[in-house]
């Protein structure tokens, strides 16, 4: 046939949002958030943050932060100035109540990153999940922590172990990430699978993916090759794609957006789901 036909481009966009999220009731998840208490008084539902080095560990913190305190917080310290690793001891983040001068029933740990040939030692990370590892413990990528180190907890609490592991992955360049690397999250993944730990995924600086989504957050759930690449850290590690949540840490800005909020509070409405759960599971088998 001699006439001329065109090739219609695909569209980099879905035609509705493959995942739904109410950006107009930042408030409900931020009330979830915020009154979430574990059944059993006095515990404490421990958070550990592990992923490469620079993917946005202590940003994600502070940002959790500045969406409770609906103010920009920077506890977490975060440098800008190196690829080298910047986080390099042991250290937990409790987020304090306003008013009342409580703090929040979960806390966050934020660990030295995984670098391909430097960086937290895997085993570290594995002794973190069990709770051997006290605070102030100053990583060191030569050496793991021994079990004759002063810094080595022989006698772990329930509080002291992690209920809930995530892994922090920069989206804009997931691709790049070597075989090392992915080697080390799929280890760390494993141990605590035998754990029975839940695990979680945060995809920072999905505004730096596509230009639509940094002109507006909304977005983020409308543009294909972002989903593509959730799929693709899905299938390399084998994290589940409802346990992965792409986000916006705070990092340039001087005022909180409720959009950046909305998401943020998602995961973590999630991720104090997947903890209180396994809490609630151990204790369980523990009365049985």
């Amino acid at each position: 046939m001699g006439g001329k036909h065109s090739k219609s481009k695909e569209s980099p966009f879905f035609s509705k949002p493959w995942r739904e999220i109410n950006w107009r009731d930042r408030q409900s998840a931020l009330q979830y958030v915020k009154d979430y208490r574990p059944q059993t008084d006095g515990q404490q539902l421990r958070i550990l943050l592990h992923g490469p080095v620079g993917a946005g560990k202590s940003s994600f913190i502070n940002s959790v932060q500045s969406a409770l305190h609906d103010r920009m917080y920077a506890q977490a310290l975060v440098d800008n100035t190196s690829h080298n690793c910047f986080t390099k001891r042991y250290t937990t983040y409790k987020i304090r109540k306003e008013k009342t001068g409580t703090f929040y029933p979960f806390v966050f740990n934020d660990i030295m990153g995984l670098d391909p040939d430097k960086g937290i030692p895997v085993s570290d990370v594995k002794l973190a999940l069990k709770g051997h590892v006290k605070e102030d413990y100053r990583f060191n990528p030569e050496s793991a922590l021994s079990e004759d180190d002063q810094f080595y907890n022989k006698q772990p609490t329930n509080n002291d172990k992690v209920h809930v592991l995530v892994c922090v992955i920069n989206a804009n360049t997931l691709s790049q990430m070597s075989e090392k690397t992915v080697e080390k999250i799929r280890d760390i993944r494993i141990e605590a699978r035998k754990l029975r730990i839940p695990q979680v995924a945060i995809l920072t600086k999905i505004d730096e993916v596509h230009p639509e989504i940094k002109e507006n957050i909304q977005n983020v759930y409308t543009v294909k090759c972002l989903k593509e690449k959730m799929e693709l850290f899905s299938a390399t590690v084998g994290i589940p794609m409802n346990c992965i949540f792409p986000v916006k840490n705070y990092e340039s800005e001087i005022d909180l957006n409720s959009d950046v909020d909305a998401l943020i509070l998602s995961a973590m409405k999630h991720i104090i789901n997947f903890g209180d759960d396994y809490i609630n599971f151990n204790n369980d088998q523990s009365e049985g």
